[in-house]
């Protein structure tokens, strides 16, 4: 059983403890029903706004393609594997990646004290937002997300990338939850990913232990729960094969005064710096 936290106001020293313990956290009740209906809403009307390409960019089989490469200061569309002739809706698996910089909506959900004051309590001395996704989970099809730590893909000399998942609809065992590794963030990171020559992603293995999966904790979230993610933490989810979407929306995290290794694989031109909250 996860223990569970009300949120509102600054972390307590029992929540911050857990944190400090696990590397992960669930604070229920962080989005209110308003903001979660404005969010959805917003998505639904960038969806409706989108102009599919002949070629569809499938997650998954997107490394080395520019459309992925290059979306560190664009908003952009993902899809899922299996999505076939589904109409677009149903078809996405995630947008990203700069939606709290470029859409009103999320510029307003993501740049709040709440986050302010969250990025805090968890010791980020200059927070920076880096990246921000809608994350779909679409029912029958919703792709399993393997074993991974945050800190693979996006490094900071020193470490301090920060997840924070937010559930717009109930996220259970059913529809595919994250899932964590209780204490699994003190352990070494497991990969390297970002631009090896020239600049072509490549992932290198660090430490060649498999995560196992019966060392997993679901993090079942009801809608407009949060979860903050350790950069180093254990964290996965299974396929969504029920009749009930998950979506959610993530924002990353940096500190400000750590480094930003230019092999990172997301990048930011020089006209559009990282902002904080």
């Amino acid at each position: 059983m996860v223990t569970r936290f009300k949120a509102g106001g600054p972390l307590g020293a029992d929540a911050r403890g857990f944190y400090d313990e696990h590397g992960f956290l669930i604070l229920d009740g962080f989005a209110s029903a308003a903001e979660r209906s404005a969010l959805l809403d917003r998505i639904d009307a960038l969806v409706d706004g989108f102009e599919t390409p002949h070629s569809r960019t499938v997650f998954g089989e997107h490394a080395g393609d520019r459309y992925f490469l290059e979306s560190g200061d664009k908003v952009r569309f993902f899809f899922e594997q299996d999505a076939g002739g589904r109409p677009l809706r149903q078809a996405l698996n995630k947008i990203g990646h700069a939606l709290h910089d470029l859409d009103p909506v999320f510029d307003t959900f993501f740049h709040s004290g709440r986050f302010r004051q969250l990025a805090r309590d968890l010791r980020l001395n200059a927070p920076r937002l880096l990246q921000s996704m809608v994350i779909f989970k679409q029912p029958g099809i919703g792709g399993a997300v393997n074993w991974h730590q945050d800190a693979t893909f996006l490094r900071t000399e020193p470490e301090s990338v920060t997840g924070f998942w937010i559930a717009l609809e109930d996220a259970t065992l059913e529809n595919g939850c994250l899932q964590a590794i209780p204490g699994g963030h003190r352990g070494p990171l497991r990969q390297w990913f970002g631009r090896g020559e020239a600049a072509m992603l490549e992932t290198r293995t660090l430490d060649d232990r498999p995560f196992e999966d019966a060392d997993a904790t679901p993090l079942e979230a009801e809608a407009g729960a949060l979860i903050v993610l350790h950069g180093r933490a254990p964290h996965m989810s299974r396929r969504n094969l029920s009749a009930k979407s998950r979506c959610a929306v993530t924002l990353h995290v940096i500190d400000g005064e750590a480094a930003y290794p230019a092999d990172n694989w997301l990048q930011r031109p020089a006209d559009m710096p990282l902002r904080g909250f």
